[in-house]
């Protein structure tokens, strides 16, 4: 971190005590890297925002494994040519439930049009899609 401003903040003794208590438990070791982290996080929300955003993202599906060719399905829409599959989980919880987790990049709308169509099947009881604003890859 070669360029760095030095800024300075104000805040309501009860508000910053509150902060305070909530990066300890986290276990940052001051409150500007805590700081950064919110800004960070903020900015790639708002990136995420704009739906033609780059995106790594991971989409988490709980499922009953005896629906019948729900994890054909699965794979075809992993192969759907706007994203890109990185790496797939797949685990057993009990002898009636996985959990998927799909790795994947591409642009935030695709991400999340194949997630909901993930989460749209019968069979998947919870669905989540978590996405992180990333650069655009270099060719």
């Amino acid at each position: 971190m070669s360029d760095i401003e030095r800024i300075g903040v104000s805040l309501e003794n009860k508000l910053l005590a509150e902060f305070d208590k909530i990066i300890s438990g986290r276990g940052y070791k001051n409150r500007s890297e805590a700081i950064r982290d919110l800004i960070r996080e903020h900015l790639s929300k708002q990136k995420i925002e704009h739906k033609k955003t780059p995106a790594i993202g991971a989409i988490f599906l709980v499922y009953d494994h005896h629906t019948a060719h729900i994890s054909t399905v699965f794979k075809r829409l992993q192969h759907h040519e706007p994203i890109k599959t990185i790496s797939c989980i797949h685990v057993y919880i009990d002898r009636h439930n996985c959990l998927e987790i799909l790795l994947v990049r591409g642009l935030a709308c695709d991400i999340n049009m194949v997630g909901e169509k993930m989460i749209s099947l019968r069979g998947v009881k919870h669905g989540y899609i978590n996405l992180v604003a990333v650069e655009k890859e270099k060719s």
